[in-house]
C-alpha cells in the first residue's frame, strides 16, 4: 500500500486556502419560519455599531458564493425544500450556524401543524447559538467558535 504525502506546493496552497477561509467568511442567511426577531440581530452586525464586516464577514445573496448558512428559525413545512435545496448549491466545505432558540429545538413554535422542527432534523449543524432572540455578540462569538474550530482543524 502507497502512502501519498503532500509535496511542499500542495502543503503551501492548503495553508494558503486556510488562510483566506479563515479571513473571509462569506454566510448567506435563510429564515426558515422565524419571528424575525434573530432576523433583526443579524442584521445589526452590519451596522456601524458592530461592523462585521471589518473582521471579514460578508452577507452574501447567493449560496453558491457562500461558505456558512446561517439559519434562523424552526424549519416549516414549506422552507423545508428551500432549506435543503439551499444547503446542497453550497459549494464544499460548508458550515451551517443555527441561531436563536427557534431553530435549535422549535422554540416557541414546537408542535405546530406547520413545523417540521429543529434545524439539524434536517441539515448537519456545525455552531449553536441559543437565545430569544441572541445578542449580536453571542452571534459574533458564534462565528468565531466557528473560526477556531476551523484553524484547530487545519493544524492537525
Amino acid at each position: 500500500m502507497l502512502v501519498k504525502t503532500n509535496s511542499p506546493l500542495q502543503n503551501t496552497v492548503d495553508q494558503i486556502r486556510t488562510w483566506a477561509r479563515l479571513n473571509s467568511i462569506w454566510a448567506v442567511h435563510f429564515n426558515s419560519g422565524s419571528c424575525n426577531g434573530c432576523d433583526i440581530e443579524i442584521l445589526a452586525l452590519f451596522t456601524p455599531l458592530y461592523d462585521v464586516e471589518r473582521l471579514g464577514i460578508k452577507l452574501q445573496g447567493s449560496p453558491r458564493h457562500a461558505d456558512v448558512l446561517v439559519v434562523t428559525g424552526p424549519v416549516t413545512r414549506q422552507a423545508r425544500e428551500r432549506l435543503l435545496r439551499i444547503y446542497e448549491q453550497m459549494p464544499d466545505p460548508k458550515f451551517v450556524i443555527s441561531v436563536g432558540s427557534c431553530s435549535i429545538s422549535g422554540g416557541v413554535f414546537e408542535g405546530c401543524y406547520n413545523v417540521v422542527g429543529a434545524v439539524d432534523e434536517v441539515i448537519p449543524v456545525d455552531v449553536y447559538i441559543p437565545g430569544c432572540p441572541p445578542r449580536p455578540e453571542a452571534v459574533i462569538d458564534g462565528v468565531v467558535q466557528l473560526l477556531t474550530h476551523l484553524k484547530t482543524e487545519a493544524t492537525k
